[in-house]
């Protein structure tokens, strides 16, 4: 059992609104002092600048998050806690994930009030990340506590190198708990994909699309869809066995090659299809064909607040060029995963992308991340994907 630490962080007078409606952070600006000495990581007491409990959190000294909050009440930050905690989300997984996929997001960081801490299922591999430096600290116990609880016989812990780089922590590459594989195959909505855990992004698998996947595979039937941003061809697949004819354009030739296998994988004529290695920039520019549906999906373009107008001019540029190649009555399903830039401003970009290209634009969705990513309504930090569905009128 791990007890609190004696040690309390004060904040400054006025700082304790934001704690009293349970966001789960308290920045460095907001602390008067910390009394006692806790150690990078250490479970501490977070109280008003007249001494008033608030919550218990995770100490850290070397972040701008100083305190990552835990509970609202002054029990230990233990075993018994962790497996609680777990033990709801694992419950809620089992509730909504049915029997015709076996990937999901099984821990959603401060969505499942785990701050920190991501878990992902593939099959029967399970990729885990922990982004803050209490977790990380923590790691062993918590991954043994992982793999007691939902049997897997292989964990990779593959934790954001940035994100722990921002806590004072230096990590390289993943380490395997279990069996070793570099590459599991899965099944989504009953189709299958191969997941490069290892090398592949975040951790191998867009997770937070699959109900948009399954979204385009029915505006996409029967028409033809460019799939921009491709990655591993998750859009693609799900277009082309609705009947499209697909275009999927990404810069990595190792994606690409994962894309062609996942459509064999699901019995689709690769040769059928169009695979374009190219900056997706670049290749709207160049190309003369019109699409009926195209999807863009692209990285994070701000993955810093100060970077947010850069990105912004980035999602401007790319929906511009987007909305000149699509015929009309045709469909963009247009994505921004960039936590800094919110929903506001992300449609603002798209109505002045939309009057650059002169289109005549409706929105008729604006379909979220899937249950399995749960978003705290005190934390709205964690909503960081947004979509919109727009339909090109004339």
């Amino acid at each position: 059992m791990e007890a609190t630490s004696p040690a309390a962080v004060v904040l400054k007078p006025g700082r304790d609104r934001s704690l009293r409606n349970r966001h789960p952070w308290v920045f460095s600006g907001g602390i008067f002092r910390v009394d006692g000495a806790p150690r990078p990581g250490d479970a501490v007491a977070v109280r008003t600048s007249d001494g008033r409990f608030l919550g218990t959190g995770l100490f850290n000294p070397d972040s701008q998050i100083r305190v990552r909050m835990l509970r609202w009440d002054e029990g230990p930050i233990d075993t018994d806690f962790w497996r609680e905690r777990l033990r709801a989300a694992l419950a809620w997984r089992e509730r909504i994930i049915g029997n015709d996929s076996d990937a999901c997001r099984l821990v959603n960081a401060e969505g499942d009030l785990l701050p920190g801490w991501i878990v992902d299922r593939y099959g029967d591999l399970l990729v885990t990340q922990f982004n803050s430096r209490g977790l990380w600290r923590r790691r062993k116990e918590l991954v043994e506590l992982l793999a007691e609880m939902t049997g897997a016989p292989a964990i990779l812990e593959r934790s954001d190198e940035g994100a722990l780089r921002a806590e004072g922590v230096a990590v390289e590459g993943g380490r395997f708990h279990g069996e070793e594989r570099d590459r599991v195959e899965i099944r989504e909505n009953g189709l299958r994909f191969v997941v490069d855990v290892l090398e592949g992004q975040k951790t191998g698998f867009f997770l937070d699309q699959r109900d948009n996947r399954r979204l385009i595979g029915e505006l996409a039937a029967g028409r033809s869809l460019l799939n921009c941003f491709a990655y591993s061809g998750g859009f693609s697949v799900y277009g082309a066995v609705a009947g499209a004819t697909t275009t999927s354009v990404e810069v990595s030739e190792p994606a690409l090659e994962l894309a062609r296998e996942n459509f064999a994988l699901n019995g689709l004529d690769g040769e059928a299809h169009r695979f374009e290695a190219a900056n997706v920039f670049e290749y709207l520019r160049q190309i003369e064909d019109e699409y009926e549906v195209i999807v863009l999906d692209p990285p994070a373009f701000a993955k810093h607040r100060k970077s947010v107008d850069n990105a912004a001019r980035g999602y401007k540029d790319i929906n511009r060029l987007a909305l000149q190649k699509i015929a009309a009555g045709g469909i963009l399903m247009t994505c921004s995963c960039s936590a800094f830039v919110s929903e506001d401003l992300f449609r603002k970009i798209l109505f002045s992308a939309a009057q650059e290209a002169g289109r005549e634009v409706q929105i008729i969705a604006r379909p979220a991340a899937p249950a399995d990513h749960p978003v705290s309504i005190y934390h709205p930090e964690g909503e960081y994907l947004k979509t919109l569905v727009l339909r090109v009128v004339e």
